[in-house]
């Protein structure tokens, strides 16, 4: 048997550390909470973006509110930005990468709407200017990120930081954790019809 760690050990205790730090993130993690509640009864609708795993996050976190997560309901209107192969392109080749989402924002978002921007690393240049816009929308914003912030810190309504950990793998757990909780919270919240 090998002494070493095995690659399931480690990333197990990874996840570990990282989950016994969640409890400082328990305030904003209700502030989002509130935030998608107020949005969804006031009629409004949640827009989510990133790149790579965190556009899947998105598509994912939009699926649960469009169809369902754990329980027969109406469903809540969520859209994400990174699901569309023909408009990215289009975007992206007609005018940049960076706008990929903003121009999307500029397009559907309403005030009052809820933009969520979910980026590991923080220096998603394309998820902040889609923050950017949606203030200019009078939208509320919420940032998920992680490893610092970096240069995305500060700009949106709702910050929401995973501490101490530089595994972008661990980040995306927590950023999953973070939708799922808000999924839960919601269909206990929100009318069922």
């Amino acid at each position: 048997m090998n002494a070493a760690k095995s690659v399931f050990e480690t990333s197990l205790d990874e996840l570990k550390e990282v989950l016994e730090l969640l409890p400082a993130i328990a305030k904003p993690v209700q502030q989002g909470a509130d935030l998608l509640e107020a949005c969804w009864k006031a009629g409004n609708k949640v827009m989510l973006c990133g790149n790579g795993g965190s556009a899947a996050d998105a598509a994912h976190f939009a699926t649960e509110f469009t169809c369902r997560f754990k329980e027969d309901r109406r469903p809540y209107p969520a859209m994400a930005l990174g699901v569309d192969g023909g408009l990215l392109t289009a975007i992206g080749n007609d005018y940049d990468f960076r706008e990929i989402f903003s121009r999307q924002v500029e397009a559907f978002g309403k005030p009052g709407d809820v933009l969520i921007g979910i980026t590991t690393s923080g220096k998603s240049r394309n998820v902040l200017d889609a923050i950017e816009m949606a203030r200019r929308k009078q939208m509320t914003s919420i940032l998920l990120c992680g490893k610092g912030g970096g240069f995305s810190l500060g700009v949106a309504d709702l910050e929401i930081l995973v501490p101490e950990t530089k595994t972008t793998a661990r980040i995306q757990e927590v950023h999953q954790f973070i939708l799922h909780v808000w999924c839960e919270e919601m269909e206990a919240r929100l009318p069922k019809q």
